[in-house]
């Protein structure tokens, strides 16, 4: 890649918004200037705390779709749930297509208007809006902060700290408590210069995302974009880099608004909700990220991350060696289960694809459809192998569409317009035939992202691309072709948004609760099973050891049939690790059922260990060293070990179902994102972390942790533990990392619900 992005490599400060230098006017020192950026300004409104080093967040409004609310609500419920104190938003757009597991899918749509009906929410039907293209469209104001159980919750490019967090801090929100975080750093993104023809946003946040994500520069921390080239940029292409920052790892975004917002926030209505942010004329970042936009080329991210990220001109020119590197790559994690071969895609020195698709949040706004459909105009996609499908983000960008003639463009190109649908995003729709190569402008290529899976022998790839350059690729019958390469005329077209057609469909009875209403629940919906409070002391065992360099949340628990199941937590739980371990579930029964038997009595217990004595002989091992530990003071667990889990979604489950397994801890050299590791403490799992070496332990092998339930009460970081093993036991050390005194009493407690059950 070139040199369009650039880091600088430590703080500086940022004056009247145009000038970066290393030293701040003297009269101001450093920590006054901090208080300079855009971000102090919303999250300091925003703190109940009183100190703003450890903040206390309340947020203007919650946001969930149909794979996060009924679970979200299910733990509010067993909590003592009332009414929403806040407005709470419940989308259907992940299981909107109702095909997997019968009435599941339309029985949680119901039981979300049931719940807005009861509690006092505003449920946005099937096929109506994407989440965050509603969000947009009807909730995102300047200085507002939202908070949404789906990871690209950010709508920065509107004035909107957002961010995406597990469905347990949702349930903080619903109950009146508070998001606890230390106040991030916050890193300035310098935009200067203006895109090229043919370049999109798409093509912005990959070169972002390429440069930042494996080095951890802006992982937890705020993205605040500034710079005069952001006046360069319609609030539609701000946008579509904005909801990619999610892959970076960072905690939220933000950008200085101007007059192009306030268009955006009146076409929809919404004038009230904008004013002018900017940081102040000294303002310091503690990372500075420069972006010229006028270097910004066509980008592709190759299989298996948004991260590996090249210029298609690069890919182009140097195909073999590149498709050679990721194929062993990525053989590192999917070993040899599956034939995963890109060579075969090369024809006559090119790279041929099978399908373009664009979609949701990130692809399917109306600057980006129309852009597509402009390139597409009198070409045709052909009939052979290549299809192509795009879904707008909302009905009202649909209906424009029609309006000014894209839709027609498409058909006429033979490209299959669809519903506003997340589908494509996590697997639940065009899945690719097996060792298919697509192409699309929406936000992750994880592995088995697109729907295939390695555990039936199955790979196909996604390569994520801008949808400029995807139409260019489709006008080409395949071939990839960046939009730089056509000679096309993309016009710019002025948006009207008709709000009609949410008023005629969308229920909104926020601050209006019916206590007497029937919540409705479908027969898959279930309640959460009782969760045990932490004992003294605890026997792990791991159960799976994972050494790939991250762990996604998609591999912890897969995304698309397997949403269906999300209302039913034992049953989803059968699905966990089931495409990286799937022996992890056998397993970590296996230990549950000790536990169970521990917790019905010792006796229970003891005529287990009879007919398999391997945890009796654990037992017998660490009472040579603690003769006070026991079966009544001792708890049974399993857990995992991983490198780096929990980059990608913010879904609650990847954590959850581990727990409902009987899991106690993960084990990992550290977290990828701040919000799986909320997610464990959440659901009462201890988020250890060891220091990175060789590991004094391997899988099956048995943990003792002695005075743990003391440890964390008496907030201690260090924490010895031993592995037992042949009658012997070897110390080595684990970190818990800081946690708040109410994160404390939650792992106490055994989970969230314990800790606020009335």
């Amino acid at each position: 890649m070139n040199d369009a992005v650039t880091v600088r490599g430590s703080g500086a400060y940022l004056l009247k918004g145009t000038e970066i230098c290393d030293q701040a006017p003297d009269n101001i020192s450093k920590e006054e200037a901090r208080k300079g950026t855009i971000a102090y300004g919303i999250l300091s409104s925003h703190n109940t705390s009183g100190d703003d080093r450890k903040l206390k967040i309340k947020f203007d409004c919650i946001t969930s779709h149909d794979i996060t609310y009924v679970g979200i609500i299910q733990t509010a419920r067993a909590s003592g749930l009332k009414k929403f104190p806040l407005p709470y938003i419940l989308t259907n757009c992940h299981n909107s297509l109702c095909a997997v597991g019968g009435t599941i899918n339309e029985d949680d749509h119901v039981f979300g208007l049931s719940a807005a009906r009861k509690y006092g929410g505003v449920y946005v039907p099937p096929h109506q809006a994407v989440i965050h293209q509603y969000a947009r469209e009807m909730l995102a104001g300047c200085g507002k902060m939202i908070l949404g159980s789906d990871s690209h919750t950010r709508y920065g490019a509107l004035g909107t700290m957002a961010m995406g967090e597990g469905g347990p801090e949702l349930v903080k929100q619903l109950l009146s408590q508070t998001y606890d975080i230390d106040y991030p750093g916050i890193v300035a993104v310098y935009l200067s210069g203006e895109p090229s023809y043919g370049v999109g946003p798409q093509d912005v946040a990959l070169a972002l995302i390429g440069k930042l994500f494996s080095d951890g520069i802006v992982k937890n921390r705020v993205m605040e974009f500034v710079g005069p080239g952001v006046s360069a940029l319609s609030a539609d292409f701000r946008i579509g880099i904005d909801v990619m920052t999610t892959e970076t790892t960072c905690l939220s975004s933000i950008w200085r608004t101007d007059g192009k917002t306030e268009e955006f926030l009146s076409i929809h209505g919404r004038a009230e909700d904008y004013k002018e942010l900017n940081p102040s004329d000294t303002a310091y970042y503690d990372e500075v990220v420069t972006v010229d936009l006028s270097k910004i080329e066509p980008m592709i991210a190759l299989p298996f991350h948004p991260s590996n990220a090249y210029t298609i001109e690069e890919l182009n020119q140097n195909l073999s060696d590149i498709l050679t590197d990721v194929e062993k790559k990525a053989r590192i994690s999917l070993g040899d289960r599956v034939d995963f071969d890109l060579h075969r895609k090369i024809r006559n020195g090119k790279l041929l694809t099978d399908q373009g698709i664009i979609a949701g949040c990130a692809g399917g706004g109306f600057e980006n459809l129309c852009a597509a459909a402009d390139i597409l105009k009198g070409a045709d996609i052909g009939n052979s192998e290549f299809t192509m499908s795009v879904y707008p983000a909302s009905m009202p960008v649909y209906a424009e569409l029609v309006k000014n003639g894209a839709v027609s463009s498409f058909i006429d190109a033979g490209v299959v317009v669809k519903t506003c649908f997340c589908g494509p995003c996590f697997g639940a729709g065009d899945t690719p035939a097996n060792n298919a190569f697509s192409v699309r402008h929406s936000t992750r290529n994880f592995p088995n992202r697109e729907g295939s899976k390695v555990q039936n022998g199955q790979i196909s790839s996604v390569a994520l691309m801008d949808a400029r350059s995807i139409a260019a690729t489709a006008a080409n019958k395949g071939i990839l072709t960046p939009a730089t390469e056509l000679d096309i005329e993309i016009g710019k077209y002025k948006y009207f948004f008709d709000g009609q057609i949410y008023e005629k469909r969308v229920f909104d009875s926020k601050g209006k609760e019916d206590g007497d209403a029937e919540l409705i629940l479908g027969p898959n919906i279930k309640d959460w099973p009782e969760m045990p409070e932490l004992t003294d002391n605890l026997i792990i065992r791991i159960v799976s050891e994972i050494h790939d360099s991250v762990t996604t949340t998609d591999e912890l628990i897969p995304s698309g049939e397997t949403s269906s199941y999300r209302s039913n937590p034992l049953g989803l739980a059968e699905f966990t690790l089931s495409r990286k371990d799937p022996s992890y579930v056998q397993r970590a029964k296996d230990v549950a059922a000790y536990e169970k038997a521990r917790e019905d009595g010792v006796s229970a217990l003891e005529k287990m260990l009879e007919a398999s004595g391997d945890l009796g002989e654990v037992m017998n091992a660490v009472k040579k060293s603690f003769p006070d530990a026991d079966w009544n003071n001792t708890g049974i667990g399993s857990a995992i070990f991983a490198v780096k889990p929990g980059d990608g979604s913010a879904r609650e489950q990847a954590a959850s179902c581990q727990k409902v397994l009987g899991g106690w801890a993960n084990i990992a050299n550290e977290y990828a994102t701040k919000r799986y590791r909320s997610n464990l403490i959440n659901w009462g799992m201890l988020p250890f972390v060891i220091e990175k070496g060789e590991l004094p332990f391997k899988n099956l092998d048995h943990l003792f942790i002695p005075g743990i339930r003391k440890a964390v009460s008496g907030k201690e970081d260090r924490i010895k533990a031993y592995t037992v093993k042949d009658g012997t036991m070897k110390e080595f050390e684990l970190s818990l990392g800081e946690l708040t005194d109410d994160e404390r009493q939650i792992i106490l407690k055994g989970c969230l619900i314990n800790y606020n059950r009335v």
